[in-house]
């Protein structure tokens, strides 16, 4: 490994306790959104054309049924992603066979709701960070965070040569359920998200056998503001997620994505994707023109997660190692912005 490239030393990814059997959320939601579906019967079929079968979530399904106000959504949030961001964070750590004490730099990706101080503050007694540990808390990467927290943390790294980064991307998507709100993007969320968290060790110097990070880069397109994001109002975050997105990633990835194989030099890399539903990634298959179902890692975390938001595309890179990906890799996730995020990765290099 060339001395001067960030290495990811170990990762590790958790869930919350609840899990959530789609079939069940499915009998929830014709309660919930009785007059959605009945202005528009085939939004019933979203919840089966997803190819989700459970997700996990920080409350248990009961609790979706109950109004919850902006507070209570907040102090959920707190406490959940508290729970995760240690889980994660102590299990990468203990891979890396580092402290939290080690810990020099200290990244937080999430998207879902709102700590002041944030989550790595927040945790930081019970986690034993060192107090001149540097805190660099993200918001608003939205299903971007993952790729965007690897390549945030491969720069702070390499910035500081010897520096052990930890990136921490957390988010508790099922919060953002509205029973106030029945539009078709809040019951298509509510057939796709589920919670998780994934933590990410970072270091540059000569480690053998871990993961190298090359080049990583982003594209916005101009004027797709609408494609993603939140809304905000009194009682909490209300989803943005235009029904035009399969189109667009179809028509328009592919163009950035060459662009950035080149640039890295990547020949043949083994290709790692967000999975935001089973729709994109099908666009995604279309635009690269992959033969259908080559992203089968990610049809498997969506399948057993769903759509996590910032950490799913780790819990596929995960996933990918653990079944012996090596050689050059492209990781990639698409967020608000709208924005497609890369980052070149050479596993097996040491």
């Amino acid at each position: 490994m060339r001395t001067h490239q960030a290495a990811l030393l170990a990762m590790a990814t958790a869930v919350p306790p609840y899990r959530l059997e789609q079939s069940a959320v499915a009998a929830l939601a014709r309660r919930v959104y009785a007059d959605s579906f009945a202005r528009y019967p085939k939004l019933v079929d979203v919840y089966a054309n997803t190819g989700i079968e459970q997700r996990f979530s920080a409350q248990p399904l009961d609790w979706f049924e109950a109004p919850h106000d902006w507070p209570e959504r907040t102090q959920a949030y707190i406490e959940g992603a508290s729970a995760l961001f240690i889980e994660a964070a102590r299990r990468a750590l203990a891979r890396a066979r580092l402290d939290a004490r080690d810990v020099d730099v200290v990244v937080t990706i999430s998207s879902t709701g709102i700590a002041t101080p944030s989550l790595e503050a927040l945790v930081a007694v019970e986690m034993g960070f060192r107090p001149d540990a540097l805190r660099v808390p993200v918001f608003g990467r939205g299903c971007a965070g993952g790729v965007v927290g690897l390549s945030l943390g491969a720069r702070l790294a390499q910035a500081a040569p010897g520096e052990v980064v930890l990136v921490v991307v957390v988010e508790l998507c099922t919060l953002a359920f509205r029973a106030d709100r029945s539009t078709k993007a809040d019951v298509i969320s509510s057939a796709l998200f589920g919670d998780g968290a994934a933590a990410l060790v970072l270091r540059v110097g000569d480690d053998e056998g871990s993961i190298a990070i090359g080049a990583t880069a982003e594209h916005t397109w101009p004027s797709t503001l609408d494609i993603m994001g939140w809304t905000m109002d009194p009682a909490g975050f209300g989803v943005v997620l235009s029904r035009s997105l399969p189109r667009f990633i179809e028509q328009r990835l592919a163009a950035p994505a060459r662009r950035f194989v080149r640039r890295a030099a990547l020949t043949a890399p083994q290709l790692v994707f967000h999975p935001g539903g089973a729709k994109v990634l099908e666009a995604v298959e279309r635009a690269l023109e992959l033969q259908s179902g080559t992203l089968r890692h990610e049809r498997e975390v969506l399948r057993t997660h769903g759509n996590m938001s910032s950490p799913t595309v780790l819990f596929v890179l995960e996933r990918a190692l653990q079944r012996g990906m090596r050689g050059p890799a492209l990781l990639s996730a698409m967020g608000p912005g709208f924005t497609v995020c890369f980052a070149a990765l050479e596993v097996g290099h040491g």
